[in-house]
């Protein structure tokens, strides 16, 4: 599941820096000096989830290399779309870029009309960051240890979501529908309302990404019934996946760092350099072993594929299931 791709060099744009120009001037085209000030990083979730912290993890690094403030701004709403439509309206000078999630390109689109969808294919890609796998949590209550238990229960399951269109929402809606489960979602605003939907017994389940599910799962006070990911993660090797259970749901989140359409290929090069940089650094390896995130710092090129990919796949999916996200 690692996919890791060479850092790129940095000698060709240092050997540029000091060189003058000043990027976005209507009177030069020079890249050389980027960057001259701050750079606004925009989060298009709550402060304190997991993709605040995944980007507040790198930004300290990356602004060391850089040599200016990379500068955390949280612009939550649409699971993403509201900061995503913010970076599109942006000027394309570097200055402005955004911790993209995977959901909002390859889940959203199946859950709101086409006029309200996010094409990643419309933004800069700078670098992959990493992967997070979900695993269906129970409230030790029910007593629900495998999803045989949940199908032999034969009675309505309600499940947490972390909102319409979200990876959590997609991996259990097509687990139960594929289980001939009677379920109803209940979308939360994020993993850590869900989660605690769980522990209160509001609901009798729900999806969530491995890092917040961990303390609860090791206290005793969560049980992990199943994780969507291709292979048992090393992280919970006593979990079983989906697929072994018998049900396919290859669902997982994905995070980018993308800049606007037309971002000069100098900037974004040189952005990717320093977020490499970051990537090596022994915090932020540690920040991705703490937090059960798996690496997948791949450039634009193929970040892209693999989102279009699981756009694809994931459509074809809820075809075949008949499901309706938007109205779950």
């Amino acid at each position: 599941m690692n996919r890791k791709f060479p850092a790129l060099g940095l000698a060709a744009v240092l050997t540029l820096a000091g060189c003058g120009g000043n990027l976005g001037s209507d009177d030069s085209g020079s890249t050389a000096a980027y960057p001259e000030r701050a750079i606004t990083l925009l989060i298009g979730q709550d402060a304190g989830g997991s993709t605040d912290l995944i980007g507040r993890a790198l930004a300290d690094p990356a602004s060391t290399d850089l040599g200016q403030p990379l500068t955390v701004q949280n612009r939550p709403g649409a699971n993403g779309a509201v900061a995503a439509k913010e970076l599109a309206a942006a000027k394309p000078d570097g200055y402005t870029l955004m911790v993209f999630v995977g959901s909002l390109a390859y889940i959203t689109p199946l859950a709101v009309p086409a006029d309200q969808a996010v094409d990643i294919n419309g933004y800069e890609v700078v670098t992959g960051i990493s992967q997070d796998d979900f695993v269906l949590i129970a409230n030790p209550k029910t007593g629900f240890t495998t999803v045989k238990d949940i199908v032999d229960a034969k009675r309505p399951i309600t499940f947490a979501t972390t909102g319409v269109g979200t990876g959590s929402q997609l991996t259990q809606t097509l687990l139960f529908a594929q289980a001939g489960v009677n379920a109803t979602a209940v979308p939360f605003n994020g993993g850590a309302p869900a989660l605690t939907a769980v522990l209160g017994g509001q609901v009798d389940v729900a999806a969530v990404q491995l890092g917040e599910a961990k303390e609860q799962i090791e206290a005793g006070k969560a049980t992990p019934i199943v994780t969507f990911a291709t292979e048992r993660p090393s992280y919970m090797p006593d979990t079983p996946t989906a697929a072994e259970a018998g049900y396919t749901v290859p669902v997982q989140q994905s995070r980018a760092v993308v800049a606007p359409k037309g971002t000069p290929k100098e900037v974004v090069d040189r952005l990717r350099a320093s977020f490499q940089k970051a990537f090596a650094a022994q915090a932020y390896r540690d920040f991705n072993d703490q937090r059960l995130l798996t690496a997948n710092e791949v450039d634009g090129t193929a970040l892209l594929q693999q989102w279009n990919d699981a756009l694809k796949t994931y459509r074809d999916l809820v075809a075949q299931h008949e499901i309706d996200l938007a109205g779950k």
